[in-house]
């Protein structure tokens, strides 16, 4: 009847050191849940949009390449707001659920110094037109930037008012809304939950 008790104290302990193990883990990654890195062809995760697809004439492309082992997504290009166009845009989807603990988007950027934008299609942006924007600024260095979900504004009123993470389908960074050059690298995209 001891050894019972003994091995069931045991198991007890072992529970509760792989919690504080796991629970100093995710302290110690900085609660990161999903990161992009550019890593190991990126190309067939991402994909390069441009206002084309509905009429307008900005033109861009994205190389990926790798600097102080540093490996990174490259999006350049002329934006326009002629034709009802304005945006180049790199953007990836996301796994159902792979984002449901998210509280903001994470990214290490450099590039121009000027204002680029993050934008968030969820299960409920149906229409092409239809996502949440938050935008940021970078400069000639990198720089990590937290964006929480409550900074994201909906593109029309037919759409919920905040993001919800766990129906985040799609992310993209954008180059948009205004006549200019565009020249972001991209070393990081992911999510965090704190």
């Amino acid at each position: 009847m001891l050894l019972l008790q003994s091995n069931k104290i045991l198991r007890q302990l072992c529970l509760v050191a792989t919690f504080i193990t796991s629970a100093l883990s995710g302290a110690v990654n900085g609660d990161t849940l999903m990161v992009e890195n550019f890593e190991s062809n990126p190309e067939q995760r991402w994909n390069y949009v441009s206002d084309q697809v509905m009429g307008g004439v900005s033109t861009g492309q994205v190389t990926y390449g790798q600097q102080d082992d540093v490996s990174y997504a490259h999006m350049t290009g002329t934006v326009s707001t002629e034709n009802n166009g304005g945006f180049i845009q790199l953007r990836s989807r996301i796994a159902k659920g792979s984002a449901e603990a998210a509280a903001g988007v994470m990214l290490r950027v450099r590039g121009k110094p000027q204002k680029y934008f993050v934008h968030l299609r969820t299960s409920g942006t149906v229409l092409p037109w239809q996502y949440y924007q938050a935008s940021f600024d970078i400069d000639e260095q990198w720089q990590t930037i937290r964006i929480p979900l409550s900074d994201f504004a909906r593109s029309g009123s037919w759409l919920g008012t905040a993001v919800k993470s766990a129906s985040i389908r799609s992310i993209g960074v954008v180059a948009f809304g205004r006549d200019h050059v565009a020249d972001i690298q991209i070393a990081e995209v992911g999510f965090y939950s704190q």
